[in-house]
């Protein structure tokens, strides 16, 4: 399919859901979640649905935990990068029950924190997060997806200072199966042909 009817139908899906929604968007830095979560934004809007778009990257832990292990060591990019706790604590579970969520936590480039304020939601609206490596980590949602692709492809479109991360997208396809846990799955190995499969949305 195109990508215009990518994201048709992902609309479709999210608005099949009653009251305030959470949307994960999962996928290695190289597939560009954030460009596809970007995209559901004015679609959703144009069917009334107030939408909250958060960054898992504004959300990592500081510098020191992060790169305890180095700065390029896959099982700490896998493991300690992301603070998966403040992600559920002030913002998906908050969301879904009363509408609050912080929208960010963490400044990675300056290592300090934000000091955002709390924001509010109004009823069905749609928070749409996205990031990387963000599934099997106990992170409450309603609709799921992930960005796959080949590794051949993954490795293929890394830069050559990145590639050590691979060994930590391998661990995550080995341990987690983002394929076979995610609602929806789509195949980007041609962007601009992606293919959906939807297992259980």
């Amino acid at each position: 399919m195109t990508p215009d009817v990518l994201v048709d139908r992902l609309v479709r899906l999210v608005d099949a859901h009653e009251g305030r929604v959470r949307v994960l968007v999962d996928g290695a830095p190289q597939t560009r979640p954030g460009a596809l979560a970007d995209a559901l934004v004015e679609p959703l809007r144009g069917l009334g649905r107030p939408v909250v778009r958060v960054h898992a990257d504004d959300f990592v832990r500081p510098a020191s935990v992060r790169y305890e292990r180095g700065r390029r060591d896959p099982d700490a990019y896998l493991e300690d990068r992301l603070d998966v706790g403040a992600l559920a604590r002030e913002v998906l579970d908050p969301f879904i029950e009363t509408g609050r969520y912080l929208p960010t936590l963490w400044d990675a480039v300056a290592d300090r924190s934000t000091r955002a304020a709390v924001e509010h939601a109004p009823d069905r609206a749609v928070l749409v997060l996205d990031g990387a490596l963000l599934l099997g980590r106990w992170l409450d949602a309603d609709l799921t997806v992930h960005l796959a692709v080949r590794p051949s492809t993954l490795a293929r479109t890394t830069a050559p200072g990145d590639a050590w991360a691979l060994a930590a997208f391998a661990r995550y396809d080995e341990e987690v199966l983002p394929g076979s846990v995610a609602d929806v799955v789509v195949h980007v190995d041609d962007p601009r042909r992606p293919a959906l499969e939807v297992t259980s949305a």
